[in-house]
């Protein structure tokens, strides 16, 4: 009885120091986390810039705190704090240049990872340097790291270089086999995101719009790999048709893609000599991460607020990965109220709207557009076009004094549909489930699970669409101080490019974050000015809380995006599709860019 107490007891002594150490552990990582995130970082002379060309770049990186304490570092890369971390280094003297890393790099869109290459080619008027290596180079790598005076590839590596397409997926059968079908009511002829539910393959409308795009963007491309590296677009696309991904790198040097076959341990040795340095001597390093936190005089003259506003438009705050839901959203009453109170914020003189969304909930998009137009009273509206910008992303964009697009920014796609799945085939035949009936009117039972809408049920579920899409093109037409009936030869869905969306005047110049700031000063006639971001990311504190209440959202999240790649998008959409709204305004779900 006394070995079995002391077994207990020492079972329970040794499991209370473990908890114990591993909470000290614990705390001594979270203060040195919030002690490291408050102090400046001091940028030592004969510095380099390294650029990790590693995981899935999004808008706006959002906090993760699970995720920094268990080693993991940053859930996810943000464009914001990638253009930020490269003009700080531009003008900071002791960066001497940039090293590029590529690696398994995803982007959220063509026009981000534009975005991202022409900060670099910003970064080299400075006369700095940049430098690339890898392994292997994806397509999105090459065309980030084609800017580099000198690309390095590893002597058995590999460049990929194929061109692009589009491969849509089609659930309509799969969810046939469970007994479940979509009753989609829609306007407009290019309106094709319903259609990987109630179709099997693309529509001629949408497979003639999907065609532009992804030529638009594959030209883009062409032509600024060929500006950077001296090859012709015509040689270009000769060596995308090859496949050279499988080729000898011996090849790759002969076609100029890359400059120099190194190893690994080689590439130091090739920084050194860039920066002056002796063989026993250290490179001073520092990352995106670092750069947030490197001191830069920004805070001059009056406040042009820059609010970010991306991710699927929703009526209301989405769910974490394990209980349905996952990734930002722009929720149509946050989104009005926070524009509201900039609105009344006599300290803000202009406001930049950060638009990166292909839509969604059509109901949120209106109430968005209404804060817009609100807020258009009191001060000058610029919208900034990310990646995408269409259709509900559109919607809330139209009202502002002036839009600024990405050449390769998704825009327009100016319609609306509503999708009510039929749950009845499911529940009636494959479950066994029996209904019976009573009721008092005609339509009392108006949207019952016993069966689909029959054809009067569905005329008025399309008259409600129509009044939808009237109200839609008009708020565009208002917007753009055009008649209605020239709006309505460029909507009907139609997906349009930033640069095709300016001579159709849906924008009104092409450009990045920085020129619609720069617009935003203009109107509202400031010399100097300095831009602070809405709405503020959260701290350690509110991290936490938000880590405790959604039991690890944003960490699986960004493990689903990593380990899911092009198919995460699919994955969340099959998982929640009974929780979207069911009138939408959004392009095709599931882009599926490749």
């Amino acid at each position: 009885m006394k070995d079995f107490l002391k077994n207990v007891l020492a079972t329970f002594v040794g499991i209370l120091l473990f908890f114990l150490i591993f909470g000290v552990l614990g705390a001594m990582s979270l203060v040195g986390m919030i002690a490291a995130s408050d102090a400046a970082t001091n940028v030592k002379d004969n510095s380099v810039l390294v650029i990790d060309l590693n995981g899935a770049m999004t808008e706006r990186a959002e906090g993760d705190l699970k995720s920094q304490l268990m080693g993991g570092g940053n859930s996810g890369i943000g464009l914001d704090d990638m253009l930020s971390a490269i003009e700080k280094a531009k003008d900071n003297k002791n960066i001497k240049g940039i090293y590029l890393q590529s690696g398994m790099f995803q982007s959220d869109s063509p026009a981000s990872t534009a975005a991202l290459r022409r900060a670099l080619v910003d970064f080299k008027k400075s006369g700095k340097w940049i430098v690339a290596y890898g392994d292997q180079y994806t397509q999105n790598n090459y065309y980030i790291c084609s800017v580099a005076d000198q690309i390095w590839l590893n002597p058995v590596g590999m460049v990929d270089w194929h061109g692009m397409a589009a491969e849509p997926m089609f659930y309509k059968d799969l969810m046939a086999k469970f007994g479940v079908k979509m009753q989609l009511a829609k306007v407009g002829t290019y309106k094709s995101a319903p259609e990987m539910f109630t179709a099997d393959k693309m529509s001629e409308p949408n497979r003639e719009q999907v065609t532009a795009y992804i030529t638009g963007i594959w030209n883009n491309i062409v032509a600024d790999v060929s500006a950077s590296r001296k090859i012709t677009p015509e040689q270009l696309n000769l060596l995308a048709d090859k496949n050279i991904v499988f080729d000898d790198p011996q090849n790759y040097l002969k076609e100029k893609m890359v400059d120099k076959l190194i190893y690994t341990d080689e590439v130091k040795k090739e920084v050194k000599k860039l920066l002056k340095l002796k063989d026993d001597d250290n490179i001073n390093q520092l990352s995106v991460a670092q750069m947030k936190t490197v001191k830069q005089d920004s805070s001059k003259g009056d406040e042009i607020a820059v609010y970010y506003a991306y991710g699927d438009i929703v009526d209301k705050e989405s769910f974490n990965p394990l209980t349905g839901g996952g990734g930002h959203s722009i929720i149509g009453n946050v989104v009005s109220k926070d524009l509201l109170k900039l609105a009344e914020d006599k300290s803000v003189k202009a406001v930049v709207i950060r638009v990166n969304s292909g839509g969604g909930s059509a109901y949120a998009s209106e109430q968005i557009w209404r804060a817009v137009t609100l807020l258009k009273e009191k001060k000058p509206v610029v919208v900034s076009m990310g990646g995408m910008a269409a259709s509900g992303g559109y919607y809330m964009s139209c009202a502002a004094n002036w839009i600024v697009s990405e050449p390769t920014t998704l825009t327009g796609s100016i319609g609306i549909f509503g999708m009510f799945p039929d749950f009845s085939n499911l529940l009636t035949q494959k479950l066994g489930v029996k209904f019976d009936e009573v009721k008092t009117n005609k339509n009392s039972n108006f949207g019952t699970m016993s069966r689909p809408f029959n054809e009067e049920e569905m005329a008025y579920l399309n008259m409600y669409i129509d009044r939808g899409y009237e109200l839609f093109r008009q708020r565009v037409a208002d917007g753009r101080k055009q008649p209605v009936e020239a709006i309505e030869k460029i909507a009907q869905g139609r997906v349009w490019l930033g640069q095709d969306a300016l001579k159709i005047k849906l924008v009104d110049e092409l450009g990045d974050l920085n020129a619609a700031v720069k617009k935003a000063a203009e109107l509202a006639k400031l010399e100097k000015y300095h831009t602070s971001s809405y709405p503020g990311k959260a701290n350690w504190k509110e991290q936490l809380l938000s880590e405790m209440s959604s039991e690890g959202g944003n960490y699986l999240d960004a493990r689903l995006r990593e380990y899911l790649g092009i198919y995460y998008e699919p994955f969340m959409l099959m998982k929640n599709i009974n929780k979207e709204s069911a009138i939408q305004a959004r392009v095709p779900f599931v882009l599926n860019l490749k």
